[in-house]
């Protein structure tokens, strides 16, 4: 087992060795039948009460492909800059594991329905490096292993496992890049850079939800090291199925920091493939790594090849969605926000959201501040993603509504956000159940105001002296008053006014 003293630095690994990426990301298809079958692929179902012989591989039962998967696929490959296919076949990758019902996954090796394109992506300080993609490829899932009874969830130690075959079957498009190289010292943040793009793009095609926690999106990290001004690549690992994007780029780095101990020490990269851990951000042994070979690869002689027309593709190409960088470049303008801004919104997943509330009638700068504020420290505070928190972009567009028109001040619309969020009912509903109005009413700020001045006259006397910085004091006393619920701007001006001081 490798552990963490099995490292060098990561500047002394960078300063001999040049890393080599390859990324696998395997994208679950949001159809509403399975790839091959008409299994449904609802979550949460009962286990293995979404079956059929078809996805259990029973003798004689035959596949028939998905349309709209294939429709997804192609989306996918033509968002990717991809070549699209004019005919394809489907595989049979051959391999026994509890969890493959079939003893082979029906994949597609030689003939992908989707090759050579690119991905353009980020960085955080506005660098754009593009990712060349190798191909696009339509496959299927398999079930799902629960390893019970020992102390990590791992088959190792486990007393019995448990199968799951609901998840057999579900749609897959597997996206593989070229090598990627030249990132040096950024590869570990040009790998998170770009499946936080590819996700944004499947997001913007809507063909999945491609949420990594709920293991819809997963990335394979292929890694090797090669001495600086060497040509030949070093032997790869295959860290498997990491599902959060943080977890993507520390699994390259450690694996660059690891690579580089083995190879000083003068041991021998071995081909395999890699378990990730959350907790100490490490790697560990899974299995030496097959071959293609290994596999035994032969078209599937159960299903026709697929043959898209060119007029359905370029259908399909005129209905793409715009790019997300070029979106948000567009928006960074029309906000009028800065790289910096824009990064952080992409990283709190709070642009659609943000997007729709101005649709919804807020300005930018508001829809911004409460999804970028209030709603993002919710989010946190509850662990829960911003776009699952329990109130919409219209509603928040509603309480911006209120605080321009004058009826809510900012605390009182956080006390209203608040209200909404533990399902109190809509922002109306919560400003009237919680009485939280601005208090319009002159007379009564007066009598605030009058009350606030005679029970703090040392405080009074001072600002009639010329220090008028003490005002806030006495407002705080009538905000205290009203319950915060009076208009702050609107209280200094009384106060002023009562007591003959002119501000400046």
């Amino acid at each position: 087992m490798t552990t963490t003293t099995d490292l060098v630095s990561y500047e002394d690994a960078l300063a001999s060795y040049d890393p080599v990426m390859g990324l696998e990301v395997h994208v679950e298809l949001g159809t509403k039948t399975k790839m091959f079958c008409g299994c449904s692929t609802e979550l949460g179902a009962e286990p293995n009460s979404q079956t059929c012989p078809t996805c259990l591989g029973m003798p004689g039962a035959l596949p028939v492909v998905n349309a709209t998967g294939v429709e997804s696929a192609i989306k996918i490959g033509l968002a990717l800059h991809c070549e699209i296919a004019e005919w394809c076949r489907f595989a049979r990758k051959n391999y026994f594991y509890p969890d493959m019902p079939k003893n082979f996954q029906t994949s597609q090796y030689d003939e992908p329905i989707a090759f050579n394109g690119y991905l353009d992506v980020q960085l955080e300080d506005g660098e754009v490096f593009r990712v060349q993609i190798e191909r696009a490829h339509m496959e299927e899932d398999t079930g799902k292993s629960t390893h019970v009874g020992g102390a990590t969830g791992r088959i190792h130690g486990a007393s019995h496992s448990l199968l799951d075959y609901n998840r057999a079957g579900i749609p897959l498009i597997e996206i593989v890049t070229k090598p990627i190289e030249g990132a040096g010292e950024r590869a570990p943040e040009v790998a998170k850079a770009y499946v936080a793009e590819l996700r944004e793009l499947i997001r913007a095609l809507g063909v999945s939800e491609a949420r990594m926690e709920m293991g819809q999106m997963r990335c394979d990290v292929n890694l090797s090291l090669r001495p600086h001004g060497r040509e030949k690549f070093g032997t790869r690992s295959e860290t498997k199925n990491v599902n959060s994007l943080r977890s993507v780029e520390r699994a390259a780095r450690f694996e660059i920091m690891r690579h580089a101990a083995v190879l000083n020490s003068g041991g021998t990269i071995i081909q395999e493939t890699r378990h990730f851990h959350e907790d100490t951000g490490s790697t560990t042994s899974g299995r030496v790594k097959e071959e293609a070979e290994d596999y035994r690869y032969f078209p599937e002689p159960d299903l026709v090849p697929v043959a898209p027309s060119r007029e359905w593709v370029e259908e399909l190409r005129a209905g793409l969605p715009e790019q997300p960088l070029a979106r948000r470049n567009r928006l960074r303008e029309e906000w009028d926000v800065n790289a910096h801004d824009m990064q952080s919104m992409l990283n709190a997943g709070a642009i659609d959201s943000i997007v729709a509330t101005i649709e919804a009638g807020a300005d930018s700068a508001s829809a911004r501040k409460w999804w970028m504020g209030e709603l993002a420290r919710s989010a946190n505070e509850s662990g829960t993603a911003l776009e699952d928190l329990p109130i919409t972009p219209a509603q928040v567009a509603r309480v911006s509504a209120l605080v321009s028109a004058g009826d809510l001040n900012d605390k009182l619309a956080r006390q209203v956000i608040e209200g909404v969020l533990a399902g109190e009912g809509t922002p109306d509903e919560v400003v009237e159940k919680r009485g939280l109005k601005v208090v319009s009413d002159e007379g009564a700020l007066t009598a605030a105001v009058d009350e606030a001045i005679a029970g703090n006259a040392g405080i009074a006397d001072k600002i009639r002296g010329g220090k008028v910085q003490a005002v806030g004091a006495l407002v705080g006393a009538v905000m205290k008053a009203t319950r915060g619920q009076a208009d702050a701007a609107r209280v200094k001006e009384l106060i002023l006014e009562k007591l003959g001081v002119t501000e400046g």
